[in-house]
């Protein structure tokens, strides 16, 4: 991937997981595997309508993707958009990992300074 499309893929993860009841949907998915939307709402206080529509936001990012069987749509967690995602969040956690020990560095440096 291109850093423009990562930047797509990483804004769909983050959006759609800004939902409580997404996060929800794509745990237990991630935990039974291939579900359909009637199963998942068993689980939840939430109508089979309400999943299908988060469900499909989960798609539309790349989280889960959809396979027809019979007159059913049984639904998997797709991992590469939240790896793509993950990736991200750790570089950027490094970032500031080395910023704040550069920070840390000149506080160091400083206070001896004021010692001297």
């Amino acid at each position: 991937m291109n850093e423009r499309s990562d930047t797509a893929v990483i804004d769909g993860v983050i959006s759609a997981l800004a939902d409580r009841t997404r996060r929800q949907l794509l745990d237990r998915l991630a935990v039974r595997g291939e579900v359909t939307a009637t199963q998942l709402a068993e689980d939840l206080p939430v109508s089979r309508q309400a999943i299908v529509k988060h469900l499909n936001v989960l798609e539309a990012a790349g989280l889960v993707s959809g396979n027809r069987v019979g007159r059913e749509m049984r639904y998997t967690v797709q991992a590469d958009a939240l790896d793509t995602t993950a990736r991200w969040m750790s570089s950027l956690a490094a970032d500031w990992d080395r910023r704040l020990a550069t920070v840390k560095r000149l506080a160091e440096v400083v206070e001896a300074l004021e010692r001297d």
